[in-house]
């Protein structure tokens, strides 16, 4: 009676990495990574040669010399004589903020077209969807010019504001809406002021979390706790309190009309190039992840919906509780696109003359310093960096809603 034993190995062979479809892939994709590394590699000892031919190198020391030019709204300190390294940084801020403002705003814009599209309303069924053919169909580029447009057309100078006979007075004594932008109060802060502000953050962790234990508490006893009017105390009651505390440490600089005979001083002045933008982007991907949401929602079993409202649920708390959470499984993986694309679509800033990176870095200062490698490889770097730092944040939250299965 003879024991079967397996086969002896075959001693590996180089013909085998040709023939023997186990190393087959292996040795194509090792092949074509040393193409590409020897592609860029001639590419870049070409570049580096034709730049000592013309008597340049690739350096990054003009970011210390002065810009040498103004910025008409940063949220760092900046003037004309800063280096062009603060402008860039000033660039990079007011991009974040645009892109930040917008990606919330289309968020809670694209959301709620996207449910009234799904609405029994004839009406608001029709007005959603005309919207959404109509923004998402015209590029954003024309949607930025035709809003800047009608702020600056439609809204007065700031000299009706202005003098001691004002043609217009402040609304609620401290707005003021020009074709310069709007004027807001400015919060002043004084000592114990973080106190405040820390305790407001703390509230809003607070809030989340007790909507947390209401859904948790609902799913597993079908105790009913109301999310409304607690979300609201939790966020507001203990940050007034501490407010009151520590004896009003933050106080607010109104505009004043009286301060100049030119324009308004005082306050935070939002300005037009910044709102136009940020409208514009917003109802821009909003008409987009209104689509995006529509497709989730109508991708959750109908019978889903059924059940619930045989349990007697109101259509609100249906679709708070039941159809979105698992329509987000569908909806997160393009939104993160949405997101992406906002940011990228805030380099068209220079259209209506907003300063974010794509205008101070890649436009200005590569004029004045002629580094246009420099600049360009830095922009390259910049909006790189956002986009994987976007996907990453959404992917960990796209993988935290995926379904858990047993």
């Amino acid at each position: 009676m003879t024991a079967l034993t397996d086969p002896p190995r075959e001693s590996f062979r180089l013909s085998m990495l040709i023939n023997d479809k186990r190393y087959r892939s292996l040795t194509f994709q090792a092949i074509a990574l040393i193409l590409l590394i020897s592609v860029f590699a001639y590419l870049g000892s070409n570049l580096m040669a034709n730049l000592a031919a013309a008597g340049l190198n690739i350096s990054y020391s003009f970011l210390g010399d002065p810009a040498g030019y103004d910025i008409n709204q940063t949220l760092i300190p900046y003037d004309s004589q800063s280096p062009h390294l603060q402008a860039a940084w000033v660039g990079i801020l007011n991009t974040l903020l645009v892109a930040v403002l917008a990606c919330v705003s289309a968020t809670i814009l694209g959301v709620f077209a996207g449910v009234l599209r799904l609405s029994n309303n004839w009406l608001v069924r029709k007005l959603m969807s005309g919207y959404v053919e109509i923004f998402r169909n015209i590029p954003v580029l024309i949607w930025i010019l035709i809003i800047y447009g009608i702020i600056t057309v439609s809204l007065p100078g700031a000299r009706v504001y202005l003098g001691e006979d004002p043609q217009r007075e402040l609304v609620l004594g401290m707005f003021a809406f020009t074709n310069r932008g709007i004027y807001v109060p400015a919060p002043i802060w004084g000592p114990g002021s973080m106190i405040v502000v820390g305790t407001f953050f703390v509230s809003i962790a607070a809030m989340f979390a007790y909507r947390s234990y209401a859904k948790k508490l609902l799913f597993n006893t079908g105790k009913l706790l109301p999310m409304g009017w607690p979300s609201l105390v939790i966020l507001i009651v203990p940050t007034i309190l501490v407010f009151f505390v520590m004896g009003q440490p933050i106080t607010l600089d109104m505009p004043d009309p009286l301060a100049n005979r030119f324009n308004l001083r005082g306050g935070i002045q939002i300005g037009a190039p910044l709102i136009a933008l940020w409208l514009a982007l917003s109802v821009y991907t909003g008409a987009f992840i209104a689509e995006n949401v529509r497709a989730g929602i109508l991708a959750v079993s109908k019978g889903q919906t059924e059940a619930a409202a045989a349990l007697g649920l109101r259509p609100g708390r249906i679709m708070n509780l039941v159809v979105l959470p698992q329509a987000l499984r569908v909806i997160i993986p393009p939104l993160i696109s949405q997101y992406l694309n906002i940011t990228k679509n805030s380099s068209l800033a220079i259209a209506v003359g907003y300063a974010d990176i794509t205008a101070t870095l890649g436009g200005i200062t590569l004029n004045q310093t002629g580094r246009a490698i420099e600049c360009v490889l830095l922009l390259m770097l910049f909006y790189l960096v956002i986009s994987l730092s976007i996907s990453a944040v959404m992917n960990v939250y796209n993988n935290a809603m995926k379904l858990k299965e047993r």
